[in-house]
């Protein structure tokens, strides 16, 4: 049987027994708020007790889902859920947000932290970067291919666990890092409240329908590959999927575990978006991975769902016990049972002198492993029993029951983590910086765009680390106010090419780097950088902010995701700013939507998708290992300088600008005045669902 362990989605009470009952190691699910599912039913209030002791009584474990984004005037609620998990005796805390991992670390140490998918870990750098701040397994981007797990699994061997979907809806943006929810219309993913519009008819330049959506992942016929790889748990994808999903994907994963024959016909009509895909996996990244919804595949559901619901009644016997029985004459009858962990003694009635035939083990083990209707099942039974007596068979029926259920109640018994509130208020800072006027930097995408009117009144100018390494020049014409922006995607195939570059790069006079991941921030401190935070670190509150400072970051770059004047007060742990204008990137794509059926072809590197209305949204490509959706028109606060005040610097992002257009951009901003073209104020001024 395969060391790999099976996670299941339960978004409700009735997935969860879907999945217990067909074979999951594991659970994962939501406590009420700060879920990523805030759809879904979850188990808020005492349900989550009840899920753990459910559970845990069927030897599954449970991962409780914390894994949003939060902002400092929701630190109290979320310790009061925190505090919730922690009495509830579940197994591990799925989290997003590095401040919400401090505080958890903080308050209840005792409890296991799992790094969320969101976190994007895609390299060992990343993934060094979790077990230092203290995660215990670690939820792979989904975007790796199989020898890229397996290298991240070799440097880091089993001082963290792996964890990897193997089945599921993908997110079409890096590690469901997408703000496309957000900007269209303030739901956002970050926070459990995306409304999909990925799966809506985005056009490619080719021609290609729904551009943005990708087929359901199975990596179910691969399961010998899985195992080779390291990973520990394999994660089914589905908190908003029907209990007869769960069933389904879940008793087809362990079947393949078990090297049992498998149903992938039946698991294909009860969900699939026109078939699977295995794309990232074997790193076949394809026009063939994407697919949409279509009623035939809605059709087809109908037909399984009474079948699969059947799979969901009845207890399934998944926990060996052991049984002893002792007859002796003139003494009670005693069953112990065990689960090699806890121990149960039952006694009943005395023996009777047997007057026809006599009780043996043959008649026992029959009464015995009569174990249907619980979650136990017969592996080893000792009689000793004294020739000649006789005990009634319903008073061995009596006594298994009586066992079994002793034994189910101790295993139910919830055993909380310790938990403390922080003794400070949570909410108090210290004091704000005392900058009125935050300096100016510009981000330019490519070096034609430097000119001395976009780069004079800048304090700092940024470029990606591959432009600079191709114009080494720059560095002592800049000196420090030059930096490299790395990478938001690093497959383990480019990071140690990348280390050679930076430390290439700070021999040559450069300073500092532009980190938009933890890991991006270790692989510029082991180069002898200055590592700045960027936006992909997705910092919305003081304790994340702080945790990034811990890290070594030297100031941040908040999430645009954030709201100004919660930003302006999270305190001077490290100098904070924003973007304040740029077409904002929206999603990140290891699989270029923009593609055409023989791939990249000769895209110059920038391409448009087309949504319903026929807006545009630029794509542009980051040397053919990633690209990204940009926003359809700028953000621009130069006109709104004044709600900056308390940030450390305003970031001017160019991207697909030509030159004259990044010269008048800076131009504006340094008179304060409007941007007469189409734009946003983007999430900045509104209150983020």
């Amino acid at each position: 049987m395969s060391r790999m362990r099976l996670l299941a989605p339960a978004g409700g009470r009735e997935q969860l027994e879907a999945a217990v009952k067909n074979g999951a190691d594991a659970v994962y699910l939501g406590a009420g708020g700060f879920n990523a599912r805030a759809g879904a039913e979850n188990f808020g209030g005492g349900s989550l007790r009840e899920a753990v002791a459910y559970c845990h009584g069927r030897g599954v474990k449970v991962h409780v889902t914390l894994n949003t984004l939060v902002t400092d005037r929701e630190t109290l609620p979320l310790l009061r859920q925190l505090r919730e998990i922690a009495e509830s005796g579940a197994d591990a805390a799925i989290v997003q947000d590095l401040g919400v991992a401090a505080l958890a670390r903080r308050c209840c140490p005792s409890l296991p932290l799992h790094a969320s998918t969101q976190l994007s870990v895609h390299n060992l750098s990343g993934a060094q970067a979790m077990r230092d701040l203290g995660f215990s397994c670690i939820v792979l981007a989904r975007e790796l291919t199989g020898e890229e797990i397996a290298a991240i699994h070799r440097e880091m061997g089993d001082t963290v666990a792996l964890e990897t979907f193997v089945h599921g809806a993908l997110c079409m943006s890096l590690s469901g890092q997408c703000y496309l929810s957000a900007m269209l219309g303030e739901r956002s993913g970050n926070r459990g409240r995306c409304a999909q519009p990925c799966r809506l008819d985005f056009r490619s330049p080719h021609g290609r329908e729904y551009a943005l959506s990708l087929k359901d992942l199975s990596l179910i016929p691969r399961m010998a590959e899985l195992e080779r790889t390291g990973v520990t748990y394999l994660k089914i994808e589905g908190r908003m999927k029907r209990p007869e999903y769960v069933a389904a994907a879940t008793a087809a994963c362990r079947a393949a575990l078990d090297g049992r024959p498998y149903d992938m016909d039946t698991l294909r009509a009860v969900f699939s978006r026109s078939g699977f895909t295995d794309g990232y996996f074997t790193g076949r990244r394809g026009v063939e991975m994407f697919g949409w919804r279509r009623k035939e595949d809605v059709t087809a559901a109908a037909g399984v769902l009474r079948e699969l619901a059947l799979t969901c009644r009845g207890e399934a016997p998944r926990v060996p016990v052991s049984m002893a029985l002792s007859l002796r004459e003139e003494k009670p009858v005693v069953l112990t049972v065990s689960d090699r962990e806890r121990e149960v003694t039952v006694s009943g009635p005395i023996p009777e002198t047997a007057r026809n035939r006599p009780t043996d083990e043959a008649l026992c083990r029959r009464a015995l492993e009569k174990t249907g209707g619980t979650p136990f099942r017969l592996e080893k039974l000792d009689c000793a029993i004294e020739e000649g007596l006789m005990v009634p068979v319903s008073a061995l029926n009596a006594l298994r029951k009586e066992a079994l259920e002793r034994l189910l109640a101790l295993r139910e018994e919830i055993v909380p983590h310790p938990f403390r509130m922080p003794e400070e208020d949570p909410e108090a800072h210290p004091k704000l910086l005392n900058l009125k006027y935050p300096e100016l930097r510009v981000r330019l995408e490519r070096a034609e765009q430097l000119s001395p009117a976009v780069t004079e009144p800048a304090a700092l100018v940024i470029l990606p680390v591959e432009e600079i390494a191709a114009h080494r020049e720059l560095i002592p014409e800049y000196g420090a106010r030059l930096a490299a922006e790395l990478p938001v995607f690093l497959p383990s195939g480019a990071e140690q090419k990348l280390g050679e570059t930076l430390r290439a790069l700070r021999e040559a006079g450069l300073e500092k780097a532009l980190c938009p991941g933890p890991g991006q921030i270790l692989l510029a401190k082991a180069a002898g950088l200055r590592p700045y935070g960027d936006y992909g670190l997705n910092v919305l509150n003081s304790h994340a902010l702080r945790e990034c400072r811990e890290l070594g970051a030297e100031d941040m770059t908040l999430s645009f995701e954030t709201n100004l004047r919660q930003g302006a007060a999270l305190g001077d742990y490290l100098p904070c700013g924003v973007i304040a204008y740029g077409y904002l990137p929206l999603m990140t794509f290891r699989a270029c939507p923009a593609q055409g059926p023989k791939g990249c072809g000769r895209c110059n590197g920038q391409a448009a998708l087309t949504d319903r209305l026929g807006k545009s949204f630029p794509v542009v490509c980051r040397g053919r290992q990633y690209s990204q959706l940009l926003n359809t028109v700028p953000l621009y606060l130069g006109d709104k300088q004044r709600m900056l005040e308390g940030f450390s610097h305003a970031t001017l992002r160019f991207t697909i600008e030509d030159p004259a257009r990044c010269a008048r951009v800076v131009q504006l901003w340094q008179e304060g005045a409007p941007l007469r073209d189409e734009r946003t104020n983007g999430l900045y001024l509104r209150e983020l669902k």
